[in-house]
């Protein structure tokens, strides 16, 4: 046999033993990051909605409320979704990659692991994942989920850069919004209003923009981690979301964009659409 093509089938063997190694690893780490999730789930109080919390709220906030979720419907507690999309792997030219991932919420304590992976080169996936558990914001990235490209953990900057990623994608599990979950509302005007989510020593403010159905339709942190070259750095940012549809008697919305804002204008990083997604309720 010709040497060129036996090493070419070592290369090709090579490959797919490290595929399949690499996936093994991720997946038990991820099953590790999910029982912490999971363990430090805390009860969800009350365990129904009740729209006489909504006195005093800002008006679009309530109409908001009252336009997503029915009075006595059980509050989320959990929830596991599944996406698909693209996601944007260039820093100033755009390199649009598909993307499958899953992800675990918990609403008390909040927390979250989201699990991507993305098409960067055929047979060469990057996974990649997000969480926030226990207060601990986790960024990971590894190359056939082997070979780490970008892992940040630990510091107060990550931590609260994830914190506002559970925040802003509460959308998709609105309970989690009412003041009794810990959030408090300020009023903007008659389409907007600002809100904080307190866990622990984070405190992410988030600007809420609501649209003529009376659903989000865009929220904008005046500075979120951006990571760049393994850095962390603060930047202005927006997630946009649409297509509302009914899920467990809750409005949701099934597709979303994450951008930077930058000087020059917006840079889209992330487009996605749930395709599927299952609650857990309390009680």
């Amino acid at each position: 046999m010709d040497l060129t093509v036996i090493l070419v089938i070592i290369a090709i063997g090579s490959l797919g033993a490290a595929v399949v190694y690499g996936t093994s690893r991720w997946e038990a780490s991820t099953r590790k990051l999910r029982a912490r999730l999971e363990a430090g789930a805390l009860p969800v109080a009350p365990a129904i909605v009740d729209f006489r919390e909504l006195k005093g709220l800002p008006v679009p906030v309530q109409r908001y409320f009252r336009t997503v979720l029915k009075e006595g419907q059980p509050m989320v507690s959990g929830v596991l979704m599944r996406h698909r999309g693209t996601f944007n792997m260039g820093e100033t030219a755009d390199r649009w990659k598909p993307f499958s991932s899953d992800q675990q919420v918990i609403t008390r304590r909040p927390g979250f692991h989201w699990d991507g992976k993305i098409a960067i080169t055929p047979g060469f996936p990057a996974r990649v994942y997000d969480a926030y558990i226990g207060g601990e914001g986790i960024l990971h990235a590894a190359l056939l989920g082997l070979f780490t490209v970008a892992d940040l953990r630990g510091t107060h900057e990550i931590a609260e850069g994830e914190l506002m990623r559970f925040f802003a994608e509460a959308a998709w599990y609105p309970t989690a919004l009412l003041p009794s979950q810990g959030v408090r509302w300020e009023p903007v005007d008659e389409r907007s209003a600002q809100a904080t989510l307190f866990d622990g020593t984070a405190a992410p403010t988030l600007l809420f923009r609501f649209n003529d159905a009376g659903v989000i339709e865009t929220v904008h942190a005046e500075a979120r981690g951006r990571t760049l070259r393994n850095q962390v750095v603060p930047t202005p940012w927006q997630g946009h979301f649409w297509n509302y549809r009914e899920r467990k008697g809750m409005r949701v919305p099934l597709n979303s964009e994450g951008a930077w804002l930058l000087p020059e204008g917006a840079k889209p990083y992330w487009r996605g659409h749930i395709t599927n997604i299952t609650y857990n309720f309390a009680g």
